[in-house]
């Protein structure tokens, strides 16, 4: 969490202290997957939010464009 709460608030939070514990746990190769999955997932947020955009309106705006429905990961033709 130290090293999310870094990414997406405050970089100055990864000290060497903090690298050490997470080379203890992670590779260098999981660190940048992690890394770049926490800061695409909180950038996307972060863009919906810029657009005024409300849970749920993505979705239902692509649903709406691609004429599906998607109802449990499962994909259904609305026709």
């Amino acid at each position: 969490m130290r090293y999310a709460d870094a990414i997406m608030w405050n970089p100055d939070l990864a000290d060497d202290a903090m690298w050490v514990d997470l080379h203890k746990e992670f590779t260098e190769a999981e660190l940048v997957e992690l890394g770049y999955w926490v800061g695409f997932t909180f950038g996307g947020q972060r863009w919906l939010r810029t657009l005024g955009s409300k849970q749920g309106q993505l979705q239902a705006a692509i649903d709406q464009a691609h004429g599906e429905t998607v109802v449990a990961g499962h994909n259904a033709t609305s026709d």
